[in-house]
């Protein structure tokens, strides 16, 4: 009988479990549960005998995979997968998955709730400003980045896109507006929403050179990931241009300065919670439970991410 292990430090909503164990179990498998734990060592006990593993935020890394004797599958219950030692992982064959879609919705409502917040003062006393009328440039048109634009829609707001990955036909589908450069989606837009993985290409991409580019009463809205924010040209942007706002689903390392030169313009949650809703966490659950019964019972890699 294969074995199934989650290993959640901040555990899964028990309806969420609750699924995952019918899923499981209904194809004939064993649901193993780590929860709460505090100490590496369970982990690396819990994931010795085990055919595949589910994890959260926690971290799959190479002395975890080295453990892990029988495992075969590895799937992260969300959108990014840097928790993952892919290196390690692929030098045993062992499939790495996220569930890319899942947390979407929720990322795209926490990304107007700071919108809206930072437009309004922080709702604080004194006149704000509103999001209609507003042109908002989304920086990659993923999952969240189209979950982004309907929300966008119903705001009354200007969109526009760059993802050079896409074809127009998925912006004309959107019916939103495809642009040619990350300049061009900068110089255009006084909102923009970063959608970006943090890679070779990415990290520390978003400098001062690209944000002086935005108009007037500038927004730059971050749920992606810290890395791919200049901070360095970050906080030059504060200090240069004093219409400039940050608002954002990660704390950066500067956070201190932003907070005490800045706090007017500044906002950060105080951990990642773009997919803490019990929605998200439910649906990311399910779907790893799902997609590692698939690549059991049918050979299904569709959302291996070390190919």
């Amino acid at each position: 009988m294969k074995k199934i292990l989650v290993a959640t430090e901040k555990p899964f909503a028990k309806v969420a479990v609750d699924g995952i164990r019918k899923i499981v179990e209904n194809a004939g498998y064993q649901l193993v549960l780590l929860e709460k734990y505090t100490d590496k060592a369970d982990l690396l006990k819990a994931v010795a005998d085990v055919d595949a593993l589910i994890i959260r935020s926690d971290k799959a890394s190479s002395d975890v995979i080295e453990a892990g004797k029988n495992l075969k599958i590895i799937v992260r219950a969300g959108a990014g997968y840097d928790n993952i030692d892919l290196v390690a992982a692929t030098q045993k064959g062992i499939v790495a998955m996220n569930t890319p879609g899942q947390n979407s919705n929720a990322v795209a409502e926490l990304a107007f709730g700071m919108m809206t917040y930072i437009a309004r003062n922080q709702f604080q006393a004194g006149t704000g400003g509103e999001l209609r009328g507003k042109k908002i440039g989304l920086h990659a048109f993923g999952n969240v980045g189209r979950y982004v634009a309907e929300i966008a829609k119903g705001f009354g707001m200007e969109i526009f896109a760059f993802d050079p990955f896409l074809p127009k036909e998925a912006f004309e589908k959107a019916g939103i507006k495809q642009l040619e450069s990350v300049e061009e989606l900068y110089k255009t837009c006084q909102y923009v929403s970063l959608h970006i993985p943090a890679n070779e290409k990415t990290k520390k991409s978003i400098n001062f050179e690209l944000l002086s580019k935005m108009p007037s009463g500038a927004v730059l809205v971050n749920t992606a990931r810290a890395e791919v924010i200049d901070e360095e040209g970050l906080v030059k942007m504060f200090e240069e241009r004093k219409d400039f706002k940050y608002v954002s689903d990660i704390e950066p390392v500067c956070k201190d300065v932003l907070k005490e030169k800045f706090a007017a313009r500044y906002f950060a949650t105080p951990k990642k919670m773009g997919a803490e809703t019990e929605e998200a966490n439910i649906n990311a659950g399910l779907a790893a439970a799902t997609q590692i019964v698939n690549f059991f019972e049918k050979g299904d890699k569709t959302f291996q991410v070390n190919k």
